[in-house]
């Protein structure tokens, strides 16, 4: 999904904040965030193979990336007025909404549980969706597109659909994390997503 993102934000435009913030700061920090999921990903497949829970996490994603690019295609927005990259960033925003879906996957194979620190996670990606989305319900009226039905802005829906997808996915773990956090506070706990004893 930042691979994606970068391919337009790196150099147009398009979906980036007018003010200074869009000159460079969006992009460096999806640059250093690249640069993390690089590293967890050697520390996770080559460093660290042996933590890898490979019996449960068996989701299979590519049949979700498919979907995510068609869509992308059809529905995207025009802000770049360059139709390929900006399918490729409506495909980012897809693909980052069932990017979620194997880690949700992972803890219901695990007993529904889940350590701290990937509760932590999962919780600050569900407030980023929530910030985003604000973002994104603010400037929905900058938001254009060449509409398939006359006076119908579908990029717009598209991309508020894909937020509210994205939170509804991560509704009933917020729920437990919220629970749990009220319960035991923020640090040390082993989150649990029914009401198993800890």
């Amino acid at each position: 999904a930042i691979c994606l993102r970068l391919s337009s934000t790196t150099w147009l435009n398009g979906y980036l904040p007018v003010d200074m913030t869009g000159d460079w700061i969006f992009q460096l920090f999806d640059v250093v965030s690249l640069m993390i999921l690089l590293w967890l990903l050697f520390q996770a497949f080559v460093k660290l193979q042996h933590t890898y829970q490979a019996l449960e996490d068996t989701m299979p994603i590519s049949f979700l990336l498919f979907p995510c690019f068609v869509s992308a295609v059809v529905l995207h927005a025009d802000m770049n007025a360059r139709p390929v990259f900006d399918a490729l960033w409506m495909a980012g925003l897809f693909v980052s909404v069932v990017a979620v879906l194997p880690q949700l996957w992972l803890i219901a194979q695990s007993q529904n549980r889940c350590e701290a620190l990937t509760s932590h996670y999962i919780a600050a990606l569900a407030l980023s969706r929530v910030l985003s989305g604000t973002f994104m319900w603010h400037a929905r009226h900058d938001i254009t597109c060449d509409p398939w039905v006359e006076g119908f802005n579908h990029a717009v829906w598209s991309i508020l659909g894909a937020h509210a997808l994205h939170l509804l996915l991560l509704a009933d773990f917020t729920y437990y994390y919220v629970k749990a956090v009220l319960k035991r506070g923020i640090a040390g706990f082993q989150l649990c997503m029914d009401d198993c004893p800890v």
